[in-house]
């Protein structure tokens, strides 16, 4: 028995645009969890979309390095961590929201925390960066207006 066949068969279906699709998709719900469900951790319990006062002592603190003011950073870091993830989980405006994401890791491993780049930030960091390149794949929003455009 060839192995070669059977491995270009392997690669072949490993590269196709489903399987692409597929692991955009996964790429996208896991980038966007981590940010969303740090985003819920700051909103007041009981509210849609209030910022805690725990999350303005927060920016206050420990998140005081940021250079912006306390007020400030925490809204702006509370509708990212909501609006990009939205737009990941839909795959609208994909690229975009990556590049905010990756914008935000970068502020937080900078300022914030900078001994958590290996695993943490790493990881968010390639998963945002293979979202900013291939985009959010067949399964997505934006394909879908793509395709539309192209017709």
């Amino acid at each position: 028995m060839r192995l070669q066949p059977i491995y270009a068969r392997l690669v072949g279906i490993a590269s196709s645009r489903p399987a692409e699709a597929v692991a955009l998709v996964l790429a996208r719900l896991a980038l966007a969890g981590v940010f969303w469900r740090s985003g819920q951790t700051k909103i007041a319990e009981g509210t849609w979309f209030s910022v805690s006062d725990a999350t303005y002592e927060l920016f206050r603190t420990e998140y005081a390095g940021v250079p912006l003011p306390p007020e400030l950073a925490a809204v702006a870091a509370v509708t990212a961590e909501h609006v990009f993830p939205a737009l990941l989980l839909i795959g609208l405006g994909t690229r975009l929201s990556a590049l905010a994401l990756l914008g935000m890791t970068m502020v937080i491993q900078i300022f914030v925390y900078p001994e958590a780049w290996w695993p943490v930030h790493s990881l968010w960091a390639a998963l945002a960066a293979v979202l900013i390149a291939r985009g959010g794949g067949l399964a997505s929003i934006d394909a879908m207006l793509a395709s539309g455009l192209r017709k």
